[in-house]
C-alpha cells in the first residue's frame, strides 16, 4: 500500500496518475482538510482526513502497511513533510517528494522583493509606507499579519469556504476587505483586484506555476505596485523530483514487482 500526502493539485495529479497505472485501491491520500478533501471526491477510493504527528504516522503506516509514501504537500507544509521523512525512517518506508518547481529564476521586476519569514515579511510592509495590502498567502497567518500591521489596511485573499471566513471574521476583518474566492488567478484578474480594492503591495508565496505565481508578479508589475515573496523554507529530503515522470518510473517498477495487483 502506497500513501499519498496530498491536499494540493499536484497530488490530485499523482493520485490521478496512479489510477491509470490500474492501482486504484491500493494507494491511501491523507488529507488535513476538508478542502483537500473535497478536491479529491469522485477521483480517490481511500481518503484518510485529519492531521498526523510523527507518531500518528508511523502508527499509520504499519496499521495500513505502506510501502511507500509519496509526499506532494504544498511546499510550504513543511511540518507534514518533516513527520512524514522520521516516521518513514523508524519505518523503514521509501519516500519520495513530489515538489512544484521553484520560478523565482524567471522574475526580472524591481518591484519584487523576497523575505525568509513572515515577521521579516510584515517588518518590510511597514518600513514601506504602504496603506492597502493584498494578502495572497492564504490564510493560516493572518492573525500574525493583523498583529504586526495594525496601522495598515489588510485585504486577506482566502478560500471561499465557511471556516476560514469564520476565522477571518473573527481577526476583525469584514465583508469589505475578505476577498473569498478559489484560485489560481490570472493576470487579468489579479490586475482587476488590484485596481478595485487599490492596492500599493502584494504579499505572496513562492507557489510555483499551479499556484499561479508568474500572473501575481505580473499582475503587480502592469499596475506598478511592488510585491513581497514568501520564500520556501529549505528543506534536506532525502528523495526529491519536480517531473511528474519520475513518479511514473517508480510506479512502472511497482508493476513490474507486483507490488500493486489491483
Amino acid at each position: 500500500m502506497v500513501l499519498v500526502l496530498g491536499g494540493t493539485s499536484d497530488s490530485i495529479k499523482i493520485c490521478e496518475l496512479i489510477n491509470k497505472k490500474g492501482f486504484c485501491n491500493r494507494y491511501i491520500l491523507s488529507v488535513t482538510t476538508e478542502y483537500g478533501k473535497d478536491l479529491a471526491e469522485g477521483k480517490v477510493q481511500q481518503i484518510h482526513l485529519g492531521k498526523m504527528t510523527e507518531k500518528d504516522m508511523e502508527k499509520f503506516i504499519m496499521e495500513n502497511k505502506i510501502s511507500f509514501i509519496i509526499d506532494a504537500t504544498h511546499p510550504y507544509a513543511t511540518e507534514v513533510s518533516k513527520n512524514a521523512i522520521k516516521a518513514a525512517e523508524k519505518t523503514d518506508t521509501g519516500y519520495i517528494r513530489y515538489e512544484r518547481k521553484s520560478l523565482l529564476k524567471e522574475i526580472d521586476y524591481k518591484g519584487c522583493r523576497f523575505a525568509d519569514s513572515i515577521d521579516e515579511m510584515c517588518e518590510m510592509a511597514k518600513d514601506g509606507g504602504y496603506k492597502r495590502i493584498l494578502i495572497g498567502t492564504g490564510s493560516k497567518n493572518l492573525a500574525r499579519y493583523r498583529e504586526n500591521l495594525p496601522e495598515i489596511e489588510l485585504f486577506p485573499r482566502v478560500l471561499p469556504t465557511s471556516e476560514v471566513i469564520i476565522e477571518c471574521e473573527k481577526l476583525g476583518f469584514n465583508a469589505d476587505n475578505i476577498i473569498a474566492m478559489k484560485g489560481p488567478f490570472s493576470k487579468d484578474m489579479n490586475v482587476e483586484m488590484i485596481k478595485h480594492y487599490d492596492i500599493d503591495l502584494m504579499l505572496t508565496k513562492e507557489s510555483g506555476a499551479a499556484g499561479g505565481f508568474l500572473e501575481k508578479i505580473d499582475a503587480c508589475e502592469e499596475c506598478g505596485i511592488d510585491v513581497l515573496v514568501l520564500k520556501r523554507q529549505r528543506m534536506n529530503y532525502p528523495n526529491q523530483t519536480s517531473e511528474l515522470k519520475d513518479i511514473e518510473e517508480i510506479l512502472d517498477i511497482w508493476k513490474d514487482e507486483a507490488k500493486f495487483d489491483c
